[in-house]
């Protein structure tokens, strides 16, 4: 069967598609980036090869000699790296990365970035597929998918801020919009998830509601918004009561783990 490149990045979800990938017998060749992936994504491919966060060029030269024509970007990249004092010395850019950085790059947001590489990497013949090529099932389903179900307030929490959300994410802004009886408590920029999550609880005291959406020009290749027990974690410890997500558009990591962690906290999640 024809090798499938990852691109690994960090949290559960190198993990998840490789273990996804092996379950289909299909053979994968994991590129892994220091400081950021689990190692544990190497019990689960056919070769495990590390690089540095900016080294695009030795990426595409191990693809190469490996085969690969068809490749899947899994994972996150920790974004506080790109403002280090030491970042040149930490993400140690090779020459095809710092072309692509200040010659073919207009904007910094993830989608014209990673638009940027997946066109790279089309220039010597991989082609990026979707990220949910081998875990389908991550995907959030239409409804709830908690015991607890929304209040009316909660509901129209929903409706007021879906489309404030999306006209966020249209701009590159961020994801996530944090609400309280139709007032806007967090917009999530460049902190992340997590980090809005807490802002919002922390001025709306309790029962926020968190919405968290697609891009308006959504690729499923690198483009996925996702959440899981962190994300639950976190919603608790801000007395958030309410988590809605783009259906078929939003994983789920560890989705029956991560949705049992909602029920006990008592915290509705519902796919829109």
């Amino acid at each position: 069967m024809e090798k499938l490149g990852l691109i690994a990045g960090n949290g559960r979800f190198p993990i998840l598609f490789a273990k996804g990938a092996k379950n289909n017998n299909v053979p994968v060749i994991a590129v892994a980036i220091e400081g950021e992936t689990s190692p544990e994504v190497g019990q689960y491919v056919e070769k495990l090869y590390w690089i540095g966060v900016a080294q695009i060029g030795k990426l595409i030269k191990i693809f190469k000699q490996e085969n690969v024509s068809k490749a899947v970007m899994a994972g996150g990249l920790t974004k506080g790296n790109m403002f280090s004092s030491l970042r040149n010395l930490r993400l140690l850019p090779d020459l095809r990365t710092i072309n692509l950085w200040y010659k073919n790059v207009k904007r910094r947001d993830d989608q014209t970035l990673l638009g940027a590489v997946a066109d790279e990497l089309l220039k010597d013949g991989i082609e990026l597929q979707s990220s949910t090529l081998y875990v389908p099932q991550l995907l959030a389903k239409k409804g709830i998918l908690t015991k607890k179900n929304p209040t009316d307030r909660e509901m129209e929490d929903i409706y007021f801020a879906v489309p404030l959300a999306k006209e966020i994410a249209k701009h590159g802004i961020g994801q996530c919009i944090v609400v309280k009886e139709k007032v806007v408590l967090a917009v999530e920029a460049f902190e992340g998830t997590d980090e809005a999550i807490r802002r919002g609880g922390k001025l709306g005291r309790s029962d926020v509601v968190v919405i968290k959406v697609c891009k308006q020009n959504f690729d499923p290749r690198f483009d996925i918004p996702t959440v899981g027990l962190d994300t639950i974690k976190t919603l608790k410890e801000s007395s958030a009561s309410v988590l809605a997500l783009e259906a078929g558009r939003t994983i789920i990591l560890d989705i029956e783990e991560t949705l049992a962690e909602a029920d006990k906290a008592g915290i509705s999640v519902i796919g829109i």
